[in-house]
């Protein structure tokens, strides 16, 4: 768990530096990342700023769709969320839904809520959406009527549902799930629990994963390899062999449509005359390596939907 809990560092520290050379605007990743702009660590090459750019924005695409399509009269669960800032951001641009959960490891949760409470310009939009009694808040939880963050194992579902239920989850709403990079790390028996519990639970509900995918040839198996020089153990990789088998997985856990594209359609498929200016921002030497990066990650996309949203 400790090597897991270690890439939310990781990501954070490449979100921050993408964000201060200009790949994408997030004026608060700044107050949750240490040193965003000093000089990029080696392993953070060009090609994966790239990647997360596409990541950004086309999970993006989709939460904001999301929310149009509900009018935000809806809720989102973010799982494994990190030091993500996407509440903030939401809430700049008038997309709030109703309640907006995050959910991580308890150490994680407590570090973040440690940040929140020492820097106003995090604290003060949590105040400001809020209403209702005083909000609530301790080292592993903070719970305001329009933002709550958890901490919970999500490996254990039904302990996972007893703790947002405390938070006011309500099951009637529709609902999106969030994981960036979570599912892998869990056994493909564990992930499965938790997309069985999402698919069951509400009635219109959708859940987007980002993960690596087409892990079986060759750049799949040095991914893997150079994780496991870290201690990191990617238990659910079995999932991760293909597009089929990602959107099989979904389907096979209750949901009724599923999609998957890799990560070179997604960039491929964002609005062009932003590409050429964040290709611009830096050389990016290896594009054959690039590609390939591109091509062993994927966004896949799930839905039940009672109500023909």
């Amino acid at each position: 768990d400790e090597a897991v809990r270690g890439t939310c560092e990781d990501a954070s520290v490449c979100k921050g530096f993408a964000v201060s050379v200009g790949y994408w605007k997030d004026p608060y990743i700044q107050y949750f990342v240490r040193q965003a702009k000093e000089r990029k660590a080696p392993e953070i090459n060009r090609g994966k700023l790239a990647c997360y750019y596409a990541r950004v924005h086309g999970v993006s695409y989709l939460i904001k769709a999301f929310l149009k399509k509900t009018e935000c009269n809806c809720q989102i669960v973010n799982l494994g969320a990190g030091m993500d800032t996407l509440f903030w951001r939401l809430k700049d641009e008038n997309l709030l839904p109703k309640k907006y959960f995050e959910v991580d490891f308890p150490m994680i949760v407590a570090r973040k809520i440690h940040h929140i409470k020492s820097k106003p310009p995090l604290s003060k939009p949590i105040m400001e959406s809020h209403s209702g009694d005083s909000l609530l808040i301790d080292s592993h939880s903070l719970d305001s009527s329009r933002y709550s963050i958890v901490g919970a194992d999500l490996r254990f579902s039904s302990d996972l549902e007893d703790k947002l239920k405390k938070h006011n989850l309500d099951v009637h709403l529709p609902t999106l799930l969030v994981a960036e990079c979570v599912l892998v790390y869990m056994t493909p028996q564990q992930s499965a629990e938790l997309l069985k519990w999402a698919a069951s639970t509400f009635p219109v509900v959708m859940f987007i994963n980002y993960e690596q995918v087409n892990m079986t040839d060759r750049f799949g198996q040095i991914m893997i390899e150079n994780l496991q020089r870290r201690q990191c153990n990617l238990a659910g990789v079995e999932v991760c062999r293909s597009l089929d088998s990602q959107r099989e997985r979904l389907l096979r856990n209750g949901w009724e449509a599923a999609h998957a594209v890799d990560m070179m359609k997604v960039y491929s498929s964002l609005p062009q005359a932003d590409v050429k200016r964040i290709e611009g921002l830096e050389f990016l030497d290896e594009k054959e390596l690039f590609e390939q990066l591109m091509q062993h990650y994927c966004i896949c996309w799930a839905s039940k939907d009672s109500s023909n949203l």
